[in-house]
């Protein structure tokens, strides 16, 4: 939950970039150990390029809630949060297909920030 009150907007912009900081943390090192795990296979470059794509993606989503935060674009940032939270689903989606280790994630509204 986003703080209200003093400062609002450079408040939950920062609370939006913690939150989303973290999560995108995650998903890197999940990516990094399957990326390790990969070494020596047969996977084509392209199989290894595509995790990296899916983090871009999160990485500008999450830019995009922090700055609708920082604009205090309640719209906008509903649907970026929208947006990010179906990028990272897609992101885990894709690790536990792949039958890749992933530690579980816990969605990023469960766990207010703390100061």
């Amino acid at each position: 939950m986003l703080a209200r009150g003093e400062g609002e907007p450079a408040l939950a912009a920062a609370q939006a970039a913690r939150a989303t900081g973290a999560i995108i943390a995650e998903v890197e090192a999940a990516i990094r150990a399957a990326l390790d795990a990969d070494r020596g296979t047969h996977r084509q470059p392209a199989d290894r390029a595509f995790p990296r794509v899916r983090l871009n993606r999160l990485a500008a989503a999450a830019e995009r809630v922090v700055a609708a935060a920082r604009e205090e674009d309640a719209a906008g940032l509903r649907r970026h949060l929208r947006r990010f939270e179906a990028l990272m689903s897609a992101s885990w989606t894709v690790e536990h297909a792949e039958g890749d280790p992933v530690p579980p994630i816990r969605h990023w509204s469960a766990h207010p920030s703390r100061p």
